[in-house]
């Protein structure tokens, strides 16, 4: 079983920035695609960001220029710095790993509250 492990959501100011990170338990994480999704009360998850292997990036339209997916191979840990951050960013995050044989894991979610 794949462990996925979110930290560093919390309450911000609009305007504030976070920065989440997934610690990934599997020895995969290198060749799998990482990516963020979010979900806020009453809405669906949506697609955030992800990044591949490699460090090819793709974000959704709402957050692109404000937000950055990163991850660190050496560390097995994905990133997502949060700038600029909007009261309509807040929502519960969740971090999820696809593997190169497209298994599907997720993380236990934090929370992510911008308001003044």
């Amino acid at each position: 079983q794949v462990k996925l492990v979110e930290s560093g959501g919390g309450l911000v100011q609009p305007g504030g920035s976070l920065r989440l990170s997934c610690a990934v338990d599997v020895n995969l994480f290198s060749i799998s695609t990482m990516a963020w999704y979010r979900q806020a009360p009453g809405k669906e998850r949506e697609l955030v960001a992800n990044i591949t292997g490699t460090g090819t990036a793709t974000y959704a339209s709402s957050v692109k220029g404000r937000f950055t997916i990163s991850r660190d191979n050496n560390k097995d840990t994905a990133f997502l710095q949060m700038n600029s951050l909007k009261p309509e960013d807040t929502a519960v995050y969740f971090c999820n790993l696809v593997s190169p044989w497209s298994m599907s894991f997720w993380g236990q979610g934090t929370q992510v509250t911008v308001s003044a």
